[in-house]
């Protein structure tokens, strides 16, 4: 899985958390270096952050849509922009799921796991 963030303790703790469940993760800081990444390998999943300094989550999601080979990659907004018009703009953008930050450790597995169809 991809998991984007800027922040370096949320984006350590949620890669920990992920990865003692059995998860190889592979974190980035910024929606250009998902980007490089995506381009040499498809992830399973995305996790990203959606309020990112450059590059927003927004235009991330709207990017790897454009590309053929993560068109279809499950995604997940993680944010602290939790109105019900943030949620509605992150499904618009192209993810599948909106989390509010902070999210739980149990919350981000049961994401992780909807999104790859486990539970």
């Amino acid at each position: 899985m991809l998991l984007v963030d800027d922040d370096p303790d949320t984006r350590g703790m949620m890669q920990t958390v992920l990865a003692q469940r059995g998860a190889q993760v592979t974190a980035a800081s910024s929606a250009a270096e998902a980007l490089a990444h995506v381009d040499r390998e498809t992830p399973d999943v995305l996790l990203s952050d959606i309020g990112m300094p450059g590059m927003d989550g927004y235009a991330l999601i709207r990017e790897l849509r454009e590309r053929p080979a993560a068109r279809d990659i499950p995604a997940a907004a993680l944010t602290a922009y939790a109105h019900a018009d943030d949620r509605g703009q992150a499904i618009a953008a192209g993810y599948q799921v909106h989390v509010a930050k902070p999210v739980q450790p149990a919350e981000l597995v049961a994401v992780v796991a909807s999104l790859v169809g486990r539970t």
